[in-house]
């Protein structure tokens, strides 16, 4: 009974981990090629290939509940989210002062 529901609990964070890799590897698309050498961060084709990996490792993780390699993912997508998508967010769009007009 414990092992099922400890189990389940695992199944849960790694299901967590594939929707922020997903998350990180879709804004990481979304940003324009430019906008990463602008604000002195890696080049957009490496982070792609490193959350396209750190995907499958979360996908694969979430569909057969062993997840080693996972919380490298989650790393990796925690630090383009709270730290490459800031400073690059902005780059490359014409938006005015209160938004695109």
């Amino acid at each position: 009974m414990l092992g099922s529901s400890i189990v389940f609990v695992w199944q849960i964070i790694y299901i967590a981990i594939f929707v922020t890799t997903l998350y990180a590897f879709i804004e990481a698309l979304r940003v324009p090629a430019q906008a990463y050498p602008a604000m002195d961060k890696q080049t957009k084709g490496l982070w792609v290939g490193l959350l396209g990996v750190g995907l499958f490792v979360s996908l694969s993780a979430a569909l057969t509940s062993y997840g080693f390699f996972t919380f490298l993912a989650l790393v990796a997508s925690l630090i383009f989210l709270l730290d490459v998508r800031p400073a690059v967010r902005g780059i490359g769009r014409n938006d005015g002062p209160y938004g695109p007009w």
